[in-house]
């Protein structure tokens, strides 16, 4: 009886423990969601989403250009990143060999691990002095090189799920390798690794340190992609460290909508992932 006792008693105090440190979790991520909605809707109107930077001391005025440059910079970056990503990822888990796929898997590993801000000095170094400028180019580059690791080990993962039986019988019934992959193996992962490469995409829209060493920023439209872009991540930086407590007002305002993008970039991955699952399961 008292093992039994005692046994109960670990059990009920690990259970609240696990209960606490969960509510602890949550709340520290809606303390930040409801403190950037305090903050942010402040400033949020309808020139925020379509009006350009005023001048200091100047009320209203908006981001049109951040928003517009950091979609110019993430689809650049997605444009350069996904497909690398997604035929490496293929190449590592259909027809590398042992000793080459260690070394990109280790490799890709590493990258995935290499500060952002390392990456913008890389970035900076073989596009922005070459070309002299700062630019959406470098920009989008950067975060691309960001986006190939996420990319390469999400496709190959997926593709290592799917049950080698549906390769065997595609091959069973004459279909060369490469309509195997294509028709069967990468059909039947695409729910995950869409769901991966999307949660990608998130991951890099939130980047700060890379788009301050390519993309620098500008307080006007950009003309071209050869020409430096604001951003985001990078209005919010510049805006929360100025002075001015309108620059501040619009900086939470910034933050806010940017959140508001990568969470729902995150739901609709998720809900991309829970229909793969049903139709799996179906």
């Amino acid at each position: 009886m008292n093992r039994l006792r005692y046994r109960k008693f670990v059990n009920g105090v690990m259970l609240g423990l696990t209960g606490v440190f969960t509510m602890i979790t949550a709340s520290v991520l809606f303390l930040i969601l409801g403190y950037l909605v305090y903050n942010g809707s402040k400033s949020i109107d309808w020139n925020f989403f379509t009006k350009l930077p005023v001048p200091v001391g100047e009320t209203g005025g908006g981001m049109a250009n951040a928003i517009a440059g950091s979609a110019t910079m993430v689809g650049l970056a997605a444009l350069i990143g996904l497909p690398i990503g997604f035929f490496g990822g293929i190449y590592l888990a259909e027809f590398g060999g042992k000793s080459v796929t260690f070394a990109i898997r280790y490799t890709a590993d590493l990258l995935n691990g290499v500060p952002s801000i390392v990456i913008g000095i890389f970035a900076w170094t073989v596009v922005v002095v070459p070309m002299h400028r700062f630019s959406a180019l470098a920009g989008g580059f950067a975060l691309s090189l960001m986006l190939i690791p996420i990319a390469l080990r999400t496709t190959e993962q997926f593709l290592l799920n799917v049950p080698r039986p549906l390769r065997e019988a595609a091959l069973a019934l004459g279909a060369p390798k490469w309509k195997v992959i294509a028709n069967v193996v990468v059909p039947a992962a695409s729910k995950g690794i869409m769901t991966g490469m999307i949660l990608g995409i998130a991951r890099i829209a939130g980047e700060t340190a890379p788009l301050l060493f390519t993309a620098l920023g500008n307080q006007f439209w950009a003309r071209g992609l050869d020409e430096p872009t604001a951003s985001l991540p990078v209005v919010i930086f510049t805006h929360a460290v100025a002075p001015y407590e309108e620059w501040q007002r619009q900086a939470w305002a910034a933050g806010l909508v940017l959140l508001g993008l990568v969470l729902a970039t995150n739901i609709g991955a998720r809900w991309i992932l829970s229909r793969g699952i049903a139709v799996q399961k179906g």
